[in-house]
């Protein structure tokens, strides 16, 4: 019998976000009968992690780092290396590459992957320089989309032959019945004759602009628009007093965060992904995968799961009249949103599915291995 194809996941804060989600995903599409996972974080908490270790998974949390050489940490990930004798230490975020280059190096790991999943437009000089010594001794360099892949290359200078673009994946949502649509819905207070625009994503306007978005229901200013927020996080008082300044509350319905947001999808008309930077968008691939025309930022890898005019409009970041006019277009043409579901959801199946994105991730494991002689 042969024996489990060990692997060591590094990775920086296990809570609510893409990156977890999308470890999460390849953890759950692995066959078990041939892998093993383990992963070593800063933090874990909340619903990713519970479903983590309900998969079987053990979650070390060692801390965060104070600077990228911090000894004491990296003797951690070493004792945990010796212990679990990973065949492949995968390192993602910039705190978990850190891990899994030093870690690799120093505990003998046949192969090294690091894993770029952000677009980083404000990171260092210096990061970028380690990133490039990271890569010297990595076997692959992951990128989440062609932008971060180009990325790689333009800033860091990562060798093109390292660099391996595979997209993120979603699971198949389950669609909600009409008659849970319509329960929810009562739930919110969202009548039928209502046009529901959806934002899904952390509470972090730096990143994820959530006050351009709300400038834009300004713009459109009609009684019968929604905007449905699903999220949490630190600037939950700018939403707050934004909404207050602008005049809005009535047009607003903050769920918090959710553990599960795909039944919010499906009362959704249009979801908005107004974001200053994206390595990929994961929620711009959830709302296809429920039939959803996607209004995004032409950033990142928004600009390569959206189609301009067929699955959805991309616009200029930082642009809340942009974004209004697209709603616009939307409120007075029912049908071509409809289309634009259509094929966006088409797209989705096709190209960001859990199981596609499972499949990349296994065939790249096993390539390396068997190029460091390693067949299990």
């Amino acid at each position: 019998m042969m024996s489990k194809i060990r692997v060591l996941h590094c990775i920086e804060t296990i809570a609510s976000g893409g990156v977890e989600q999308t470890l999460l995903t390849i953890i759950r599409g692995l066959d078990s009968l041939r892998f093993q996972h383990k992963i070593i974080c800063t933090w874990k908490g909340g619903a990713v992690a519970e479903a983590l270790e309900k998969e079987g998974v053990e979650l070390i949390s060692i801390g965060s780092f104070k600077h990228p050489f911090e000894w004491k940490k990296h003797q951690e990930v070493l004792k945990v290396i010796r212990g679990f004798k990973p065949h492949i230490i995968h390192g993602a975020v910039f705190e978990g590459m850190t891990m899994a280059s030093v870690g690799g190096f120093l505990g003998n790991v046949p192969v090294t992957i690091l894993e770029e999943t952000s677009d980083p437009q404000n990171r260092s000089v210096k990061a970028n320089f380690l990133l490039k010594l990271f890569s010297i001794r990595a076997d692959a360099f992951q990128a989440i989309s062609n932008d971060v892949g180009n990325y790689l290359k333009m800033k860091t200078g990562v060798k093109s032959k390292s660099i391996q673009v595979i997209s993120n994946g979603v699971l198949t949502p389950k669609i909600s019945s009409a008659v849970e649509r319509d329960k929810l819905k009562n739930k919110l207070c969202i009548k039928d004759s209502e046009f529901v625009v959806g934002f899904v994503g952390r509470l972090y306007n730096n990143h994820k602009r959530f006050t351009d978005l709300l400038k834009a229901i300004k713009l459109v200013n009609l009684s019968y628009l929604k905007l449905l927020v699903i999220g949490d996080g630190i600037d939950k008082q700018l939403l707050l007093k934004e909404i207050e300044l602008l005049r809005i509350s009535e047009n607003l319905v903050h769920v918090g965060y959710q553990s599960d947001p795909h039944p919010f999808y499906d009362i959704m008309d249009v979801l908005c992904v107004p974001s200053s930077r994206e390595g990929f968008g994961l929620v711009a691939a959830e709302a296809m995968m429920h039939g959803l025309p996607v209004i995004a930022t032409k950033v990142g890898g928004l600009k390569d799961v959206i189609l301009d005019k067929e699955t959805g409009f991309l616009v200029s970041p930082f642009s809340p009249q942009e974004i209004a006019d697209k709603i616009q277009i939307l409120i007075k043409n029912p049908g071509i949103g409809k289309k634009m579901g259509q094929k966006g959801k088409i797209r989705a199946m096709d190209n960001y599915s859990a199981d596609r994105y499972s499949k990349d991730v296994e065939h790249l494991y096993l390539e390396l291995l068997k190029a460091k002689g390693i067949n299990n």
